[in-house]
């Protein structure tokens, strides 16, 4: 097959993607924004035992990115007035007994201290588990459909992981509690209030608030998940999946080019006034997280920048822009996922690789994942 125009202007870029298509990852779409203009390729295969290459124009599920896109809508809030960043979330939500120290900024920036319903990982290795988002059982029961307000009583039915504001530790509880606080100052749902606030404005067609549907609008490339089963290995394709398991932490659904002009929109000032989006990309000194993002600086030469990436059952998205949204790189993976997350290392080399290709030399983070 002969090469695109766009892949012979950019030849390192389709080196790159393609060197990424291997054992596991089954394929990859990407879009890169920068002064040369737009780049736009994929490699690998839409689906096992397919030739047909992924759709550039696909729709792929953007886990954790998600929650960049929810911080988005609480800060509009606050920027209206209907929210202050100090608030205690018991104010507004008095029907859980969430302890009155925790404000909307602890939530957003993962500094409340409660406990991650997907299950708490400690620096010493020991983790304490929460509901089942890998393996054979989910697999089997990835049609379930769970409750925001479900998940937010499994987290505080669990001690807390410190007292809040006292430490940093990633939570998609602070998100569903992000999710709830929407719902109730505003009285719409969470995905209503993102189409008038964001995606409306934004022109952002191919980008989905599922909630619990568990279909991906065409086109679409396919993920996978394996595990053993007597002895033997089980490769099961799970796009369709209900993502009501980790809610507003990371359900919706994207391609590259929503992704690129939200970002580029968001940094660019746009969505926010600038005092917010100072705030927002302001950085939490133990993991460079401000308020749904984090802020990373590259290797010498490569400077700052903003991202939120993510993975859920078998897709992975990435999201990356300079501090003034003037360059992203957008991109999503699908790969076969497994209960040891064994491509993790792998993943962070690719995302190295087109991190420092695209904005310097730089360091690219993993996928931050759904769980």
């Amino acid at each position: 097959m002969s090469a695109t125009p766009a892949e012979q202007d950019r030849p390192e870029l389709q080196k790159i993607i393609q060197d990424v298509v291997g054992p596991g990852f089954v394929g990859i779409q990407m879009r890169v924004n920068d002064e040369r203009g737009e780049w736009v390729g994929s490699a690998g295969v839409r689906e096992l035992g397919s030739p047909e290459k992924p759709p550039t124009d696909g729709h792929f599920r953007i886990g954790s990115s998600t929650k960049t896109f929810t911080a988005t809508v609480v800060l509009q809030l606050v920027a209206e007035g209907r929210l202050g960043l100090e608030d205690p979330v018991a104010d507004h939500l008095p029907g859980f007994g969430l302890d009155r120290r925790i404000t909307v900024r602890m939530l957003l920036q993962h500094t409340s201290g409660i406990f991650n319903f997907t299950g708490e990982y400690h620096e010493d290795g020991t983790v304490v588990p929460g509901i089942t988002w890998a393996g054979r059982e989910w697999v089997e029961s990835r049609f379930r459909t769970y409750r925001p307000e479900e998940l937010v009583e499994l987290s505080l039915s669990r001690p807390a992981r410190f007292e809040p504001g006292a430490d940093w530790s990633y939570a998609n509880t602070n998100y569903v509690l992000a999710r709830l606080l929407v719902e109730k100052v505003t009285g719409h749902s969470l995905a209503e209030e993102m189409r008038r606030s964001v995606l409306g404005p934004l022109g952002l067609t191919g980008t989905v608030v599922p909630t619990t549907g568990p279909e991906l609008p065409e086109p679409h490339a396919h993920a996978y998940y394996r595990y053993e089963e007597d002895g033997e290995e089980r490769t099961v394709d799970v796009t369709r999946q209900n993502p009501s398991w980790i809610s507003s932490g990371g359900d919706m659904v994207s391609t590259t080019r929503d992704l690129h002009v939200f970002l580029s929109a968001l940094l660019g000032g746009r969505l926010l006034p600038a005092p917010l989006l100072a705030e927002m990309c302001a950085p939490h000194p133990k993991a460079g997280y401000g308020l749904g993002v984090f802020v990373q600086e590259t290797a010498p030469g490569g400077g700052t920048v903003i991202t939120h990436n993510g993975g859920i059952g078998g897709y992975a998205a990435l999201m990356y822009g300079t501090p003034d949204g003037s360059r992203t790189l957008t991109a999503s993976l699908t790969y076969v996922d497994d209960a040891g997350q064994s491509l993790a290392g792998e993943f962070q080399e690719v995302t190295r690789r087109l991190v420092g290709e695209v904005f310097g030399s730089g360091e690219g983070a993993a996928a931050e994942p759904a769980r």
